[in-house]
């Protein structure tokens, strides 16, 4: 596999002692470092999160009230819990495949009762059998997952999807009246623990241009390919992505009464998504879906960036990622304004051979200008790691860190994850949780594991939870004058206290032609209010 250009590859190695003199003085910056001018209320809280990790209850009970900014690594197809999936095939006279414990279609019979032919069941037996019931909420998640068998964590992880989903479009429409549950869902948890911001990644309907990529077959000419697709009528789909988006919304809304007396906590919790790409296909196909992704994020705000999904250790996934971040990065030219965050270095030794670790954080960077890195967990194993390391603090690329993910996919955790490692080179990272259904987690399972596993301060949390907004696909400045520095506010603020309700007329007119410096206001003064409750 080809390695990147200059300047990630071709340095000079550096000594071991100026490693760790740069090791050192990185980690006394990120880790242990205590603002000079921390407010009593800071220290204080500062204080009770000491007492709190004495007890994991505890420590939960402090850390699901804490801000927490934005969970910018969230799938939404997998944020949705088991449960609720049951309940939706029940509705939608889903069929249940006993001996595969997945979602199948039923028989075009038109009953009452679904016929769903021999060897399977109405989902609606699952509400009259608990161990079936219990045997679905098992497959559909990790819940009590053990290997065995050959059947790693990775392979049950991944299967869930297929089990509860499938991968063809298809089953995308199938369960499409549904998407406005599951954001209800899972902003309504998010609420529940303080986070203000969700950037979903989710996949709307592409069947049409898996149908016209066929008919048109690979080419290596990516200009001609990309006016090949739009000849044949590829934006039509934008259209219905942003119509199928706007039913999703109006039912979550309604849900959640937003507007009304009594409106739900939920409505606060402000939500864009990332068009989410299968990359587990032919060419011809993941170049259409991705020119795709970037034609409606162009045109529909709500939609902010792109991102890759599907097994990056799986066959063509690694065969075509090259192939892949190349034609990202020449979509980018075309649609400069399209933020782009990818998954990479999702793969641990053992994965993929030693030679397939070598470089996918590179390549994301170099090739296809990714801003954000979803898991980058094989970051030590790169090429060059501590070149890469020091570039990715310079360009600020921010690392999406999902530690339960990480352990139960690529088992992965404690001292042999990079997320140390990371901060102590002053790279940008954010928990967050992947996807929090299948996992059984949520965003505050995140901070307790982090703070238990890395002893973590309150002020290395409140670092983070500040990048997650920083870092964020939404429009406008950064409320902060440099970028991950949180400590001087823009010009326009910076004569304010940052956690005040109302801002001086200069700080507000520039709020109102920033979304991205708005939240970050609000999470000072969610900050404020946690802490003087302390």
């Amino acid at each position: 596999m080809p390695g990147p250009p200059m300047p990630l590859r071709c340095k000079c190695a550096l000594s071991f002692a100026l490693l760790l003199s740069i090791s050192i003085g990185a980690s006394a910056q990120t880790e242990t470092a205590v603002p000079s001018r921390q407010s009593n209320s800071e220290q204080k809280t500062a204080r009770a999160l000491e007492v709190a990790r004495a007890n994991p209850l505890s420590l939960r009970a402090f850390l699901v009230a804490m801000p927490k900014g934005g969970d910018l690594h969230t799938h939404l197809s997998g944020a949705v819990y088991a449960e609720s999936r049951i309940r939706a095939a029940v509705e939608d006279r889903v069929c249940i495949d006993r001996a595969k414990l997945s979602f199948s279609k039923p028989l075009p019979d038109g009953g009452a009762v679904p016929s769903c032919g021999e060897g399977n069941v109405p989902a609606s037996d699952a509400d009259k059998d608990q161990h079936l019931y219990d045997a679905l909420v098992d497959a559909f998640s990790m819940r009590g997952f053990v290997p065995s068998g050959g059947v790693s964590g990775h392979d049950h992880f991944f299967d869930t999807f297929v089990r509860f989903g499938g991968t063809e479009p298809p089953w995308i429409v199938a369960f499409a009246r549904h998407t406005g549950e599951w954001i209800d869902e899972v902003a309504t948890r998010a609420a529940a623990q303080n986070e203000q911001y969700l950037e979903f990644m989710h996949t709307p309907n592409f069947s049409h241009a898996v149908e016209i990529a066929g008919e048109i077959g690979w080419k290596y000419d990516f200009a001609q390919l990309r006016q090949d697709l739009l000849d044949h009528g590829l934006r039509d789909d934008i259209a219905v992505a942003s119509r199928d988006l706007d039913q999703a919304e109006a039912l979550r809304w309604q849900r959640e009464r937003c507007g009304e007396t009594g409106q739900s906590p939920a409505c606060r919790v402000n939500i864009r998504y990332l068009y989410q790409i299968l990359r587990g296909f032919p060419k011809e196909q993941v170049f259409a879906q991705t020119l795709l992704g970037f034609e409606t994020a162009s045109v529909d705000p709500r939609f902010v960036g792109i991102n890759f999904v599907m097994p990056e250790d799986g066959r063509i996934s690694m065969d075509d990622y090259v192939l892949q971040m190349r034609f990202v990065g020449f979509l980018h030219t075309l649609y400069p304004k399209v933020h782009i965050s990818l998954h990479a270095g999702e793969l641990a030794p053992g994965l993929v051979p030693p030679e397939g670790l070598c470089c996918h954080i590179h390549q994301a960077i170099e090739y296809a200008h990714a801003e954000r890195i979803g898991h980058g967990v094989d970051v030590m194993y790169e090429d060059h790691p501590y070149d890469l390391l020091r570039e990715m603090a310079r360009l600020h690329v921010m690392v999406e860190v999902n530690l339960t993910s990480n352990d139960v996919i690529l088992g992965v955790t404690g001292k042999d994850h990079p997320f140390p490692i990371y901060r102590k080179f002053s790279v940008p990272v954010a928990l967050s949780t992947d996807d929090e259904g299948v996992s059984r987690i949520d965003l505050t399972h995140e901070y307790v594991r982090a703070v238990e596993t890395y002893s973590l301060h309150y002020t290395d949390l409140k670092q983070m939870v500040r990048a997650s907004l920083e870092h964020s696909f939404l429009p406008g400045p950064s409320l902060w004058a440099a970028p991950d520095v949180f400590t001087r506010a823009a010009a326009a603020c910076s004569a304010a206290r940052l956690d005040e309700e109302k801002p001086s007329a200069a700080c507000d007119a520039f709020l109102q032609g920033s979304e991205k410096a708005r939240q970050q206001w609000e999470l000072e003064r969610r900050f404020r209010a946690f802490e003087t409750s302390h």
